[in-house]
């Protein structure tokens, strides 16, 4: 598709615009969003922690929905950037219940 590339290179050159049209994407397309987090956890590039940050679900809950559907659980971490990232999501989420 076109419009990929377009998005590919623009991203180079105005990385702030495509940022923000991409979370108005995934804000407003649920379906969309769910797919793309969960592709990407199964890809390893986010934690089990951080999909379930970005679906705004539990991480027990995510977790038993994912192996509900068949897919699998990666258990602990695979890297230093990754052991960051699970505490950063862990982080947001105790300040996010600590908030309701």
């Amino acid at each position: 598709m076109w419009q990929l590339k377009q998005l590919e290179k623009l991203s180079e050159l105005e990385p702030e615009l495509i940022a923000s049209a991409l979370e108005e994407l995934l804000r407003t397309q649920k379906a969309l969003r769910d797919r793309m987090v969960i592709g990407a956890y199964l890809e390893g590039e986010i934690s089990l922690a951080k999909a379930a940050e970005l679906l705004e679900e539990h991480p027990v809950q995510l977790r038993k929905k994912l192996l509900g559907k068949g897919i699998p659980i990666r258990l602990g971490v695979a890297s230093k950037e990754e052991l960051i990232a699970e505490a950063a999501a862990a982080q947001a989420l105790r300040e996010g219940s600590a908030v309701r």
